[in-house]
């Protein structure tokens, strides 16, 4: 495709993400539909641009509002991620140089917003919480994420999956916290890859993983996860239990459950029962409740921690919106807890950063439960032979960043049945 035509798709594509009224990947996929002759090497260009600017949003803005033309095609040029040759290609002297003033420019004699590129209600929440540590986060938040995998342990060991990566040309190291973890860098075609068609891996984030780990689920045990989604956290929930017991999958969108039969058929899973579910009170958790031994509840959130991957969710979260999410996760929560028998285990848990949607749903459980007694994250992970765990905790509960651990952003706290 000629560089021109590159360029006005950018700014095409930029024009859509750029109204913040879906996800970005959504955005993006549907663009791409409409675009189906476009090569791997285009739609990584694209899509990149596109994220580029969502991480990077108020420092672009802010250069292009000098220059001339459209301000996506602006904002394209300077978050352009599809190589200088096609740059240059699809640029006049004019832009070229304009260009060349704004990359003259020093980061650090800016002001801070266009530094930190966070609305200032998120950019001071994270101040509050972290102090001197904002600024490392801030710089984490501004790189792509790695792509990590978590090895079927039911089908495969992990030296055998990285070899085969290997030999694949993909080059795959062991995640430093989770046993089950491979970390690969950049976005390989592993669709494609005879390992991953077999079921012997499947992407998921190292704090995922974690997640699950910190339940502790055993053979023959009755577990839910009971916020499933596409079910990443039931298929490892699964293989953690051997194939053996009974996995319940609930979940109140039939559509995101859908998502989870091809990824149970490659598992080989047998012991996974997925539920649409209505609400958290719904007639099947009525019946089993007080049967359970170990329930997920990977509550819906602002999906704040995962702002490497989903960088357009800090434009279209606000104060508002958490204060709603946190009433449904108190509501989730509470609901969840009364499937657990005595001596069961319940796990809270989210991919935000924030101490509303975390620390303060935690306490007001435990607060208004005193038939639950909490569980120190540290001993629950070291029972699952987590190295470090210790570091991976605050106060009794998880707490990941992706500054400090690589991973996204999580939370969770456990608690038991009296």
């Amino acid at each position: 495709m000629h560089p021109n035509a590159l360029v006005d798709l950018a700014t095409e594509l930029l024009r859509a993400i750029l109204k913040l009224d879906a996800p970005a990947d959504a955005v993006v996929s549907a663009f791409f539909r409409q675009h189906r002759t476009l090569g791997p090497r285009e739609r990584h260009a694209l899509a990149e641009t596109a994220y580029a600017v969502l991480r990077r949003r108020l420092y672009y803005q802010h250069f292009a509002q000098s220059g001339h033309g459209a301000l996506e095609r602006r904002l394209a040029l300077l978050a352009w991620q599809g190589g200088e040759a096609i740059l240059r290609a699809a640029t006049g002297p004019n832009e070229q140089a304009w260009l060349a003033q704004v990359q003259a420019v020093q980061a650090a004699t800016l002001p801070e917003k266009l530094r930190h590129n966070l609305p200032d209600w998120l950019a001071g929440a994270l101040k509050d919480a972290l102090g001197d540590e904002f600024w490392p986060l801030v710089d984490s938040l501004s790189r792509p994420a790695p792509l990590d995998l978590r090895v079927n342990v039911l089908k495969a060991k992990v030296e055998a999956v990285q070899t085969e990566l290997a030999a694949a040309g993909i080059q795959a190291v062991p995640t430093p916290y989770s046993p089950w973890g491979l970390r690969v860098q950049g976005k390989p075609a592993l669709n494609k890859l005879e390992v991953f068609s077999r079921g012997d891996v499947e992407v998921q984030d190292e704090g995922s993983q974690l997640l699950v780990l910190l339940t502790g689920a055993k053979r023959g045990e009755m577990v839910v996860d009971f916020c499933a989604g596409a079910g990443g956290k039931t298929l490892a929930l699964g293989a953690a239990m051997r194939n053996t017991g009974r996995l319940y999958a609930f979940d109140v969108s039939g559509h995101r459950l859908e998502k989870l039969k091809p990824r149970l058929a490659r598992s080989g899973l047998s012991n996974v029962y997925p539920a649409q579910i209505a609400h958290e009170r719904d007639e099947r958790i009525k019946r089993l409740a007080g049967k359970v031994d170990r329930v997920l509840v990977d509550a819906p959130c602002s999906g704040l921690g995962t702002l490497r991957r989903n960088p357009d969710l800090k434009w279209r979260q606000s104060p508002q919106a958490v204060a709603e999410l946190q009433a449904r996760q108190r509501a989730i929560l509470d609901g969840a807890a009364r499937l657990l028998k005595p001596g069961g285990r319940l796990v809270y848990a989210t991919c935000s950063v924030l101490s509303e949607e975390n620390e303060q749903v935690a306490q007001s459980f435990s607060e208004a439960h005193p038939e639950f007694r909490g569980l120190s994250a540290t001993e629950a992970l070291a029972q699952a032979k987590v190295p470090q765990a210790a570091s991976l905790v605050q106060g009794d509960s998880l707490r990941l960043w992706p500054h400090r651990h690589a991973t996204d952003g999580f939370f969770a706290a456990v608690w038991e049945r009296r």
